[in-house]
């Protein structure tokens, strides 16, 4: 599986333990940074184009870290087409693929020590969407507010 994966100085060093194991386990990852330490710079310009990245490309999932992982999912659910959802329990990974077929996780990188949360991306990534009928109503009702109500 292909998986994009941002973020900003606050996610930096648990970015790199993910990919590593991520990259062990036979994914292909794509960084879209940071690629250096700056306790300066700003969540948006990593988490929206990985966020875009996912869009562009079918059939892979994204991963965006932050300190609380709360700017992050809210940035990148920006994007159109993005379900992206904050993890906080091993329950939630796996329900926002089951039930709502989230297509990237934001994780706080101050929340969880690196074992937990690459134990919360595993779970993600490795759950499919259920395709429950009423999963699938409530979603193509957010897919029709979401193009619905896109600015022009």
């Amino acid at each position: 599986m292909r998986i994009h994966i941002g973020t900003d100085h606050a996610g930096f060093d648990l970015k790199n333990a993910i990919v590593t194991a991520l990259q062990a386990r036979g994914h292909e990852v794509i960084d879209h940074g940071a690629d250096a330490l700056d306790s300066e710079d700003d969540y948006p310009v990593f988490i929206i184009p990985t966020a875009e990245a996912v869009i562009e490309d079918q059939g892979s999932l994204g991963v965006v870290l932050g300190g609380s992982g709360n700017g992050e999912v809210i940035a990148a659910n920006k994007v159109p087409g993005v379900r992206a959802a904050l993890l906080y329990s091993h329950e939630t990974a796996i329900l926002a693929r089951k039930h709502n077929d989230a297509n990237v996780a934001s994780l706080g990188a101050r929340m969880f020590s690196r074992e937990q949360a690459i134990d919360l991306v595993l779970a993600f990534i490795s759950t499919d969407f259920s395709g429950a009928e009423r999963h699938a109503r409530r979603l193509a009702m957010l897919t029709d507010y979401e193009q619905s109500h896109l600015a022009s």
